[in-house]
């Protein structure tokens, strides 16, 4: 028999760019087993914009881009397949978070990749504008460049926090922008809106001493994969520019050791942890100066039995979680 696809609306909501509907499945809800899948999206009005926004980016164009393993496009439905099955946890207010989440679908792309990535950031501005949290499934790295554009368009001071075994400030190729350059990109954008960079969960041998020097020289932070503990990672959502009262996090997800996500477009040795990982996620959530998160570079046609895709999914349902300590913090309902 075969299972129901999920209902994808706009719930009536004005919407800057077009979205289209992930093939994404779900299972049928046991009265007392109820899924993310069955939560999402409950009780949103029409005409009021969700607290957290799921969005699809899926697109690789730039990790072919730099010659990195191409797939990384299909990540965003199968994240989905997997992040639905997850179950809330026991807080009722993780169900209430997930009554106020909407799954927008996957981006419309354009025919560039520049012209995607400007989508991407008109719904990000939106979101911006409307108080929304948007965590956005990629899709290649490439992803994090579109993500800052919503800062331009919205007229936003930014600090990028990056969890990446590579610093992604790379030139561009042949004038092009790719999953490698994109914080070199906003770095160095007209707006100046990009005021300070971080990159964290660095491999030495991932990282040329030319980009470190690149970071540094732009007023950037670096730190390496062996200087990550907890208490490390919750100072790093605790620091931000003078300038910015906002934080972008970025996920990529390579930064992870490939053991535990083999699925990724460039595979990782020695890399970071899960634990340390889902502990970084649910900072970014639960950070107040975080108003936006990108995951990207799962790739599922080198996921070994669905690993990464579950990896990911978690690492989502940790954002959401840390929303939730977010909002109760903030004496908000």
């Amino acid at each position: 028999m075969a299972q129901p696809q999920l209902p994808w609306t706009n719930r009536g909501l004005t919407l800057p760019v077009k979205f289209g509907t992930p093939g994404v499945t779900v299972r049928a809800a046991a009265p007392d087993d109820p899924r993310l899948g069955h939560l999402i999206g409950r009780d949103v009005s029409a005409d009021r914009w969700p607290l957290v926004a799921l969005i699809g980016f899926p697109c690789d164009e730039g990790v072919r881009r730099n010659n990195a393993r191409d797939g990384a496009a299909g990540a965003p439905d199968a994240i989905r397949e997997a992040l639905y099955r997850l179950t809330p946890d026991d807080d009722p207010a993780f169900v209430g978070l997930l009554g106020r989440t909407i799954d927008f679908g996957n981006l419309a792309l354009a025919t560039d990749l520049l012209g995607s990535q400007n989508r991407l950031g008109l719904i990000v501005s939106a979101c911006i504008e409307h108080n929304t949290i948007p965590v956005m499934l990629g899709g290649g790295h490439e992803t994090a460049f579109g993500h800052f554009l919503g800062y331009v368009h919205a007229g936003r001071d930014v600090a990028a926090l990056n969890w990446d075994a590579h610093p992604d400030v790379r030139p561009l190729i042949d004038g092009h922008g790719h999953s490698g350059s994109q914080f070199r990109q906003a770095l160095l954008h007209e707006s100046k809106r990009c005021v300070q960079y971080t990159v964290a969960g660095l491999q030495p041998h991932s990282a040329s001493a030319a980009h470190l020097a690149f970071v540094r020289d732009h007023g950037g932070r670096t730190v390496w994969r062996h200087e990550l503990s907890r208490e490390a990672i919750d100072r790093l959502y605790g620091a931000k520019s003078g300038r910015a009262s906002a934080m972008m996090a970025s996920f990529d997800t390579d930064a992870v050791d490939q053991a535990y996500a083999p699925g990724v477009s460039a595979p990782s040795t020695g890399g970071l942890s899960t634990d340390l990982w889902l502990h970084a996620a649910f900072r970014a959530g639960a950070s107040p100066h975080v108003l936006s998160v990108d995951i990207s570079e799962m790739n599922p046609r080198f996921d070994r039995d669905g690993q990464t895709a579950r990896l990911i999914a978690v690492t989502v349902w940790n954002v959401l979680r840390g929303v939730v300590a977010r909002t109760s913090a903030a004496g908000m309902d």
